[in-house]
Formats: structure tokens, sequence, C-alpha cells
């Protein structure tokens, strides 16, 4: 009969697709930052947000089957500099009120030589979206990875910088979300 072979057949397609299933990992927040570069009256700052989730799926051996949501919550950026981060929340800035979070989701991985790559996906902010490629290198050792990355922004795409603050004299429309991320496999 052909049934043996067909069931064989039937579960070699079933276990091989589970091949392709992208790896869990699970970051490790205290050795982990997501920060943001910009420039305000020629001289450079950064920034960090302190509160913020991510669930990434990623398998270096197949990133197109990655995926990964970043959730930020927006009241938690700070710079160091206390009336800019009094500023940043308010409603020509980030409009935390409004606009509690913003989320960035990769739908999918590039490789690209090397331990580099790209996630490819949109970032919204004050509720807008837009189509993003963040590159990052990622380096792993057993169960543990370390991925560094940086995109490249204009604020006002997103409606950050509103009024007085929508064009380049003050602050700079240029801005980098940075990212230094440690994580941990999960069994």
């Amino acid at each position: 009969m052909m049934v043996r072979p067909l069931l064989a057949a039937f579960a070699l397609v079933l276990l091989s697709g589970f091949g392709t299933q992208a790896a869990e990992w699970n970051v490790e927040s205290g050795k982990s930052r997501l920060g943001f570069v910009g420039n305000q009256g020629g001289a450079p700052f950064e920034g960090s947000f302190s509160r913020w989730s991510a669930k990434i799926d990623f398998d270096p051996a197949n990133p197109a089957a990655g995926s990964a949501v970043v959730e930020i919550d927006m009241t938690s950026a700070a710079t160091g500099d206390k009336s800019r981060d009094e500023a940043l929340p308010q409603g020509e800035w980030f409009d935390a009120k409004a606009f509690p979070k913003a989320r960035f989701e990769a739908k999918s991985f590039r490789a690209k030589g090397g331990n580099a790559y790209e996630a490819v996906g949109t970032l919204g902010i004050r509720n807008i979206k837009k189509d993003v490629v963040l590159p990052f290198t990622l380096d792993t050792t057993g169960t543990s990875a370390h991925a560094k990355g940086r995109l490249e922004l204009i604020r006002t795409d997103y409606g950050v910088g509103q009024g007085a603050f929508a064009t380049p004299q003050m602050v700079a429309l240029e801005v980098a979300v940075v990212l230094d991320i440690q994580a941990t496999r999960k069994p």
C-alpha cells in the first residue's frame, strides 16, 4: 500500500515546518538599553526609555521566519536635562497623554552577511505608522545574544516636535533610535 510512504512524507513535511520557526528570546532589561540621540541648539544629547517591553522570535539560521514587537512607554523618556525631560511627554513632542506608547513591529528579518541583519517592519509614534528597516548586529554565544542597532529618523515624520519645534532651528529634525539588547534564548 501507498499509505505508509504518504504518512512518512507528510510527517517529514510537518517536522521540517517546525524547523522554520524562530527561537524566542527573553530580553535582560537590566543589561539592555533603548534610547535616542538628537541635537539641540547645535549640541548633541542622548536619552533613553526606562520602561519598554520586547517579544522577540528570531533564529539567525532562518531570519525570514522571525518577528518582534517592542512597546515603549513614552512617559519614561529621560535625557538628564530637567527642562527637556519635562517637555518630552507634552503635546508638542510625544504627547504621551494622548499617545502613551510607541510600537515597533518587525514582520521579518534579513541576513546581510557576517553578524549583520535588518529588521523589516513598522514604527508607530503618536499613532503615525511608517515602514522602517532597522539595521543591527547580533553576536550569539550559546543561549545568550547581544544585539546593537541604530535607526535614523526624521522626527517630524511622526509628528514629534510641533509648533515652534517643527523646524530645525532649535532641535535638529534628524534623530536616531539606538538599541543595545542582551537576551537569553527561552528553553
